[in-house]
Parts: C-alpha cells; sequence; structure tokens
C-alpha cells in the first residue's frame, strides 16, 4: 500500500434544490440547499470529498473558510497525518486568525467539518476500504490519536476512552452481525412541516408498508392546535407500535414546551426533538425533569463536544444526536459518541448529510463502542447528488462497500 500526499485543497459550492416542500420545519421553508463540500487532491490518482449541509446563502463563506484552513494540509502524507490527527484537529480548530469567528463554533466549525470528513474519505480511499471497516481496524490507541481531548479532562480523558475500546472489544464478534444485517432506518421525510395532512397521510402509510417502524413529524406551529391534530393523525396511522418522533425545530420557550409537551403526551412520542433554544441547557434540565417519562433529543445546533459535555452532565438529553457534519468532522463525532457510552446515553445521529457518511459511523458505533441499535435518520432528498447513494431497503440500511466515506457528489443530479 502506497500511501497519498495532499497537493492541494479546494471548495465546492454544491446548491441543491429540495422538492417542493420537503425539508420544511417551524423555521425552513423547503427550497434551496447546499453542500459547502471540500475536495482534496494527492500525487496519485485518488481525490477525497468532505461535505457539511449549509443552507444556500451560507454556502460561500463557509468554502472561502475550507480554502484558509485548508491550505496549511497541503504537502502532508495522508498516514502521518491521521497518525496524529487529534493534534492536528486541534490546531486547525485554533487558528489565530479564525478562532475569534468562533471558537469551535459556527462558518468556521461546519468548514472544519468538511475539510475534516474529507480527510477520513481520502485515509480509507488510500486504504481500498469503506470508512466504517478502516476504523472497525484501528486498535484502541489509534482511535485514540484521532480525537481531540481538549476542554474534555473533566469527564473523558484518555484512560476513559481506551477503557471503553478495550472492553468493549471482548465481547465485539457478537455485535458483528449488523454489518450483515444492516442498520433500521427511521423516516423523516413523512412529516415535513409544510405537507398537507392528505401527503403526511398518504407517505406514513408508504413508510410503514415499506418497513420503517419509526416516523418523524415536524411541529413548532404557532397554532398549537396543528401539531396536536396532526400528531394525532400520524399515530392513528401508523398504530401503536410504531414509534413516533416529534421535532420542534428550536421553536418554543420554555413555558410553551411545557404546555406542548403535556398536549402531545397521549400521542406517546419516542422522543421531542430541540424543543427550544440550544445554548440553554439549564431549560432543558427542567423540561426533562417535568416531562418524564417523554424523553428529549438533542444535538441538531449542538455545535462542538464541550457543550454536549455540558447537557450530559446537566441530565438535560436523553437521545445525543451528534452530527458528523455539523460537528467538527468525523473526529469530533467519535469523541461525543464515546462521552454518551461512557453515561449510558443513546446516541442517534441528526442526519444534514441524508445519511451518506452516518451511516458508516453507526456501525462504528455499535461494533466499536457497543452503543445499541436504535435506528438511523433516513432523509431521500438529496440522494440522486451522490455517486454512491446510501441504500435503503425494507427500512434498513445496507451496509456500503465502496471504499471510503461515501462522500463522493455526481458531476450532474442522477
Amino acid at each position: 500500500m502506497r500511501a497519498a500526499t495532499i497537493t492541494d485543497v479546494k471548495a465546492q459550492d454544491r446548491r441543491l434544490v429540495s422538492a417542493g416542500d420537503a425539508g420544511s420545519d417551524a423555521i425552513h421553508h423547503g427550497g434551496e440547499c447546499a453542500f459547502a463540500v471540500t475536495r482534496i487532491f494527492t500525487d496519485r490518482d485518488i481525490e477525497a470529498t468532505g461535505i457539511t449541509l449549509v443552507l444556500g446563502n451560507g454556502n460561500p463563506l463557509v468554502c472561502e473558510v475550507i480554502e484558509q484552513l485548508g491550505a496549511g494540509l497541503a504537502g502532508y502524507d495522508i498516514e502521518e497525518l491521521m497518525a496524529e490527527f487529534g493534534m492536528v484537529s486541534r490546531k486547525l480548530a485554533g487558528h489565530p486568525a479564525l478562532r475569534w469567528l468562533g471558537p469551535q463554533k459556527g462558518a468556521v466549525h461546519l468548514a472544519l467539518a468538511s475539510l475534516v470528513n474529507a480527510c477520513f474519505d481520502l485515509w480509507a480511499k488510500t486504504r481500498g476500504l469503506p470508512l466504517w471497516r478502516l476504523l472497525l481496524d484501528l486498535t484502541p490507541e489509534q482511535m485514540l490519536a484521532l480525537l481531540d481531548l481538549s476542554y474534555m479532562e473533566n469527564d473523558l480523558g484518555p484512560q476513559d476512552v481506551l477503557t471503553i475500546l478495550r472492553e468493549q472489544a471482548a465481547t465485539r464478534e457478537d455485535r458483528e452481525a449488523i454489518l450483515r444485517t444492516g442498520y433500521p432506518g427511521y423516516d423523516t421525510s413523512v412529516g415535513w412541516f409544510q405537507h398537507s395532512d392528505e401527503r403526511v397521510r398518504r407517505k406514513a402509510k408508504m413508510a410503514s408498508d415499506t418497513g420503517f417502524g419509526a416516523l418523524k413529524l415536524k411541529v413548532g406551529s404557532r397554532n398549537g392546535d396543528r401539531d396536536v391534530r396532526r400528531a394525532t393523525m400520524l399515530r392513528e396511522i401508523a398504530g401503536p407500535n410504531c414509534r413516533l418522533l416529534l421535532d420542534a425545530n428550536q421553536q418554543w420557550s420554555l413555558k410553551q414546551a411545557r404546555c406542548m409537551c403535556a398536549v402531545l403526551r397521549p400521542m406517546d412520542p419516542y422522543w421531542i426533538e430541540g424543543p427550544t433554544h440550544p445554548d440553554d441547557v439549564e431549560a432543558h434540565r427542567l423540561l426533562a425533569g417535568e416531562i418524564d417519562p417523554m424523553r428529549l433529543a438533542i444535538g441538531k445546533y449542538v455545535p462542538n463536544r464541550v457543550l454536549f459535555k455540558n447537557y450530559i452532565q446537566a441530565g438535560a438529553v436523553h437521545f445525543v444526536q451528534a452530527d458528523c457534519t455539523r460537528l467538527a468532522g468525523i473526529s469530533e463525532f467519535l469523541t461525543v459518541s464515546l462521552l454518551a457510552r461512557k453515561h449510558g446515553l443513546q446516541l442517534v445521529p441528526h442526519v444534514g448529510d441524508m445519511g451518506q457518511i452516518h451511516q458508516h459511523l453507526v456501525l462504528v458505533n455499535h461494533v466499536a463502542l457497543g452503543h445499541d441499535v436504535l435506528f438511523l435518520e433516513h432523509v431521500p432528498n438529496a440522494r440522486k447528488y451522490f455517486v454512491h447513494p446510501a441504500r435503503v431497503c425494507r427500512g434498513v440500511y445496507q451496509t456500503p462497500e465502496e471504499p471510503g466515506a461515501s462522500c463522493d457528489l455526481s458531476v450532474a443530479p442522477k
């Protein structure tokens, strides 16, 4: 195996147009979404791709930062880069000329997500392996070297990481069946905010018939009665055994969240997602205690491992929705996943990238880290833009076999 040396890093602004009202929630109204793409070029016939999801006009800002951060990677051998990637990612996140814009949040962190994901894609491609296989082949020490654990010392230190990985290694063979059977999904596309009631009914029945055992509905209407009506309707269609997920997209104040959780309780939601402002850990802590046994899913707008640590320490989250296209890429995702595992919390990724990368990471979560199998969000809107789109059959993600992280984009939509 001959490694590859990075010769150049370029950003690409890829605009995607959602179909009609697909993608709509209480804030966003569908229409244009976009990928801020990192392309890494090498001295071999291998190119790598990283992505982060941005909504339209913000894309040029993120692309500009990608190229500024990526300029420092030229000349690196990918094996040497990844051997100490925790130190590399910490240096990139602390860029002295860009850190003031964060730190570790906003456009700079989104750019870092795209760049880091491209590095992992290149690493897997040079080894001729799908990302999940590459990560599962690492020793605990090699996995640890990928992580930036700064600011985590009071909860997740190097020895914690090694202990988790070594303990789970003893039983990982018992969990490897998931690589053959595939990972279950849940369907978000049935319940977009601007879908008519009739369209929700039709798509929910189709999803249930197709094999999905969990469905998500976007809530957060100005008129709460609309949310109750639609949730009641979806519960009736899906039946009592279906897991019903409700996502408010941070639209409620704490007072409103208390009220809406109370009136939505009869629908037996599996979780309430993003009820209020994502920086307000205390509001989520209070709400989590008051709505028990209903549970909170948090993470779509949680930008970094430190804020996830705060949520977990406060008892303000039940389902950790880490997203490697919102955090600083795959490396920080793994850090948050290990943190959740230490505290016995379920990790269910938010899928802003249509499941392309996370289909690899949930396999690693289960086999290497010992996370329970739950489900992975399925949003099929952008699958036509990928060279190797995620394959979902009967509600189950099929294990990808192509080398890399499944990020390569088609020149034109399929």
